[in-house]
């Protein structure tokens, strides 16, 4: 009998293993992961950075991630201001960390991932404290910190050798004693499967530049998204905003969370666009270390294509969520009550006080059985526009037309909160219509809350659909189409930006000036 050479089976093994672990740019999907991590508690700063980077590599060596092309790492869940490392600028010299001589001042742990990155053959996105020298930026004319140095919150992407191929430094800092670039930088790559990505942070996905002007400007169709997140109620938390943010733009979204739920940081998914979520985790508890994956649909380039509604993810039913959760400013919105013990229908429209928005609603509900010691969700219709007004950060301008779950029935206070169980309040259909001003820079977004699992209410559930008018407006209807439970909070999300289209741009400029002067106050004392 004829043998065929061992040669043979070895480079047949070799081609499987490489066809199994690098998409072509011919396929029509690419394989991705996106990773949950909780930072480690260790007392000292060397001991968390040897867990955290341990935790990382754990990761990567895993069989989970043997077949993805790309790996993605959250916010702030590596190293700190304790061990912050210099990062090359790809714009101006492309370098692999993993070989870099002695003397190149590269971190270890940059040096690791980028080895990691290359041994595993992964595009690799990681966040990381980076530090530069200011005498290196002659441009910026701020004052620099006294011991020389920027420091900066980061995002860095490795190649399959393991090449610096991209950095981006976050420009909307949350509370963070860290810079922003004096020129704010985008950050986007092109992959050897055929996918251009751009890539942001946390904050940033509530400003219009960087994240949406990518999506504008530049048509990227798919985005990294870094984060750190702090879930609020009744319309930021985490899933919640990347669901929508990706719907209301139709791209591919890629989303990795620090796990840290009791201080209210969780949320990771990865999303299709108008198709819906592929996977998405709101944990609880003490937070996970875990890699979710998923085969990620490639956008073609034509510009309309067939929808398809995709399952969302399984979830657990949750008593009352074992997460903090902040509450957002509803107190500033227009509202009435929802009385639910009178009949299963309502027709109301509710404007905004200050403003030309206004909001129409119908809603259908099932009988709710009450006796004297029920306990269910009471429900106010809401309109707002306006600045959110969050303390201490930069603020965003919003237009909302919103069914909000409350506590009691009596005190806006009492909404944007939860049940400590689960109540069975059903509504069989919800609609709102608003028409909104079109504007240089916004996005309208579809956004809804579950309490039975912190999750958003699945595309293929409801129905969204914009008509522009001559007259510069959209006309929005948002409406439920299936029988849903427990809704903490069900609106038409227009974002606004930085004021785009809702004139008050006095504001605006106040604003900036004083961002301004946070910025030079950060260089000064830092």
């Amino acid at each position: 009998m004829y043998k065929i050479p061992a040669v043979f089976f070895g480079l047949c093994a070799l081609f499987f293993e490489l066809s199994t672990q690098a998409s072509l740019p011919s396929d029509l999907y690419y394989n991705a992961g996106v990773v949950e991590f909780r930072p480690s508690a260790a007392m000292t700063s060397e001991s968390r950075l040897n867990d955290n980077l341990a935790g990382y590599l754990e990761i990567l060596a895993s069989k989970e991630a043997e077949s993805l092309d790309i790996i993605v790492f959250p916010e702030s869940t590596l190293n700190n201001n304790d061990d912050m490392t210099f990062v090359p600028n790809p714009s101006k010299v492309k370098v692999i960390p993993c070989d870099a001589e002695e003397g190149e001042d590269y971190h270890n742990v940059l040096k690791q991932l980028s080895c990691a990155a290359r041994k595993y053959a992964k595009y690799l996105v990681i966040n990381l404290t980076e530090k530069e020298l200011c005498s290196e930026v002659l441009e910026d004319p701020r004052p620099c910190a006294s011991n020389g140095l920027n420091i900066f919150n980061t995002n860095v992407v490795f190649d399959r050798q393991g090449t610096v191929i991209s950095r981006y430094r976050k420009v909307h800092l949350y509370g963070e004693n860290k810079n922003f670039t004096y020129v704010p930088e985008f950050g986007w790559f092109e992959t050897d499967f055929g996918v251009r990505f751009g890539h942001f942070i946390c904050f940033d996905i509530l400003f219009y530049s960087p994240a949406q002007e990518m999506v504008d400007k530049h048509g990227i169709k798919d985005f990294i998204f870094t984060t750190m997140w702090f879930s609020q109620l009744p319309f930021l938390t985490a899933v919640q905003i990347q669901q929508a943010w990706s719907y209301g733009n139709d791209v591919n979204l890629l989303a990795a969370g620090a796990s840290n739920p009791v201080a209210g940081s969780t949320g990771t998914g990865i999303y299709n666009g108008r198709n819906g979520t592929l996977v998405a985790v709101m944990n609880q508890g003490l937070g996970k270390r875990t890699l979710y994956v998923s085969r990620v649909p490639k956008y073609p380039h034509q510009k309309h294509r067939a929808r398809r509604s995709l399952p969302s993810a399984p979830t657990t039913r949750l008593e009352k969520p074992d997460i903090f959760l902040k509450r957002d400013y509803l107190q500033f919105y227009d509202t009435i009550s929802v009385d639910l013990s009178k009949g299963t229908h309502l027709s109301q429209k509710l404007c905004n006080s200050n403003s030309s928005l206004c909001c129409s609603f119908d809603l259908h509900w099932q009988p709710l059985s009450l006796n004297e010691d029920s306990q269910h969700y009471h429900y106010r219709l809401g309109a707002f526009r306006g600045i959110r007004n969050e303390a201490a950060v930069e603020k965003n301008k919003l237009m909302n037309c919103a069914l909000i779950s409350c506590i009691g029935k009596e005190d806006i206070m009492d909404c944007g909160k939860v049940h400590s169980i689960n109540t069975d309040v059903i509504f069989e259909n919800i609609t709102i219509e608003a028409t909104f001003p079109k504007a240089n820079g916004f996005l309208l977004m579809p956004n809804s809350l579950k309490a039975s699992d912190l999750m958003p209410v699945a595309v293929g559930e409801f129905e969204w659909s914009e008509v522009v008018r001559n007259d510069n407006q959209i006309d929005v209807r948002y409406s439920l189409n299936t029988s849903t439970s427990n809704l903490l909070a069900f609106s038409i999300y227009g974002n606004y930006y930085d004021g785009y289209g809702l004139g008050d741009g006095a504001s605006s400029m106040v604003m900036s000036t004083l961002c301004g002067l946070i910025v030079v106050l950060v260089h000064l004392y830092l």
